[in-house]
């Protein structure tokens, strides 16, 4: 089992995060990055697997580096 946990890539080097880990990456609540999903369904910064959302790590970090509250 430890040898899998070895092989975890780091959060900041993944290319889509999930709610849970952007929440974490971003110090962002879950709650709030759900509504902001829920309102921007066809953003860039969005990909979509099924119907669970992943956030693009870098796409998402230049939107919130544009604006001064979310």
């Amino acid at each position: 089992m430890e040898a899998l946990e070895n092989n975890k890539v780091p959060i900041w080097k993944k290319y889509a995060l999930t709610v849970f880990e952007a929440a974490e990456y971003f110090n962002i609540g879950e709650k709030k990055l759900r509504e902001i999903i829920r309102s921007n369904p066809r953003a860039d910064y969005l990909l979509w697997n099924g119907n669970k959302a992943l956030l693009k790590r870098e796409l998402f970090e230049k939107e919130i580096n544009q604006i001064n509250v979310i």
